[in-house]
C-alpha cells in the first residue's frame, strides 16, 4: 500500500493575514489576545506566522455571520 503524502501547512506572515483579513495590526493582536482569532504559531526568534486553513475557517465564518444579521 503506498503511503499518503500530506500537505504541508502554509503559513501566511503577518502582512499576508492583514491584506487577507483587512485589519490594522493592532486589531489583528488585540483579536488574538481576546479569542476572536486564530493565534499565530512561532517560527522562531521574534518570527510568527498564521497557518493559512485557520485564517480562511475564520473568515467564511465571519462572511457567515455577515449574511446572517444583514
Amino acid at each position: 500500500m503506498a503511503a499518503q503524502i500530506k500537505p504541508a501547512p502554509t503559513i501566511l506572515r503577518r502582512k499576508q493575514v492583514q491584506a487577507r483579513t483587512g485589519m490594522p495590526c493592532s486589531t489583528l493582536y488585540d483579536r488574538v489576545r481576546s479569542g476572536e482569532f486564530p493565534k499565530p504559531i512561532s517560527l522562531g526568534g521574534r518570527a510568527v506566522g498564521w497557518i493559512e486553513s485557520e485564517i480562511d475557517e475564520w473568515l467564511a465564518a465571519q462572511i457567515e455571520k455577515s449574511r446572517q444579521t444583514a
